[in-house]
């Protein structure tokens, strides 16, 4: 693909990104060794390509992401549509800890700015919000970062909907960041409508499923010894032999359209509405690229409807994280 990507506007106060936006996580943990060379030349060839929309965070290798994505837009600043997060950071316990307190919220932008080597972060998420602390002081603390003109807009990521409506009276959420794809679809149950009642905009992580609705993953050693996924519930023992019938049936109709199985997954998700931008991760330049070919991947009525039957919402065996408090940590009753 040669063609800009084009643009998307997530919220009501016109945050104007590139339809598809690049996960840089992978570039720093989760997924096997990473090369910092190919990564940064990964981030170069999606600025080529118009895939301006770049996600980090703060945990994502200990900072070590942010840096790292700095590093690679040095000079093309201006050309970026910069998100990054806080609220999570590892504990000695081998698990997460959540900390939306207003004093964190102010140390973790400043530390995030140093690290990114910028002004400003066009657009600030909480990773995940804090059940400890009412979200109106931590999105009250957030929205002086706005104020302040460290930040220009502010973003939630996987939210309870009863979490939304209370931060949007607050502050104006420009962006929901939760896991969408055809093997993860809970968000349509109910966050899906009262964000979008909002004004706030998607932005699917994870729209390949972690790499599994590419096709490319036909057995659990595919993965390296490292790679997080080996721990998933949806990819090991028995769900992943019936999670991979998804993966079947998704690459015949995959055939029959001329793309490849993995691009057919991300138009799905595209076509889901005009304020949804899916943030595929990758560390390569060619997976990139094949991500960018699904914009020209055109799904008819007929077409959607026939993945809706293949992959139905609740399709997937197996729960998304190990610890399923992890998916929705402010609403435990709807962990899947």
């Amino acid at each position: 693909m040669t063609a800009p990507a084009g643009t998307r506007t997530l919220g009501r106060n016109g945050l104007v990104v590139s339809a598809l936006g690049l996960g840089c996580m992978g570039m720093s943990q989760m997924y096997g060794a990473a090369d910092r060379d190919e990564s940064i030349a990964t981030v170069h060839r999606a600025l080529d390509l118009g895939i301006t929309f770049l996600d980090t965070s703060d945990v994502y290798g200990d900072g070590h992401n942010e840096e790292l994505v700095g590093e690679a837009i040095r000079g093309r600043r201006d050309e970026v549509q910069l998100a990054t997060k806080f609220s999570l950071r590892r504990n000695d316990r081998g698990g997460m800890d959540i900390d939306g307190r207003p004093e964190n919220v102010r140390a973790c932008a400043e530390a995030s700015l140093r690290r990114l080597g910028v002004e400003v972060i066009d657009l600030y998420y909480q990773h995940r919000v804090d059940p400890r602390v009412p979200i109106e002081d931590t999105v009250g603390a957030m929205a002086e970062l706005v104020q302040r003109g460290e930040v220009r807009y502010l973003g939630l990521s996987e939210a309870s909907a009863a979490s939304v409506r209370r931060a949007v009276a607050v502050h104006p959420i420009a962006a929901l960041q939760s896991e969408w794809s055809l093997w993860t679809r809970d968000l349509e149950t109910e966050v899906l409508g009262v964000a979008r009642a909002a004004g706030i905009g998607i932005v699917p992580f994870s729209p390949l499923g972690r790499g599994f609705l590419t096709g490319a993953i036909t057995s659990p050693d595919d993965f390296a010894d490292d790679d997080w996924r080996r721990t998933h519930p949806r990819f090991t023992g028995e769900a992943f032999a019936a999670n991979l019938r998804l993966v079947d049936a998704v690459r015949a109709m995959a055939g029959e359209k001329g793309c490849t199985p993995g691009q057919l997954a991300l138009a799905w998700v595209l076509a889901q509405g005009p304020d949804v931008v899916p943030i595929p991760g990758t560390k390569r330049r060619s997976y990139l690229e094949e991500n960018a070919g699904a914009l020209a991947v055109e799904l008819s009525a007929d077409d959607l409807a026939r993945l809706g039957e293949i992959a139905p919402p609740g399709v997937a065996v197996g729960g998304r994280y190990a610890d399923a408090g992890y998916a929705y940590g402010d609403s435990p009753e709807r962990a899947a």
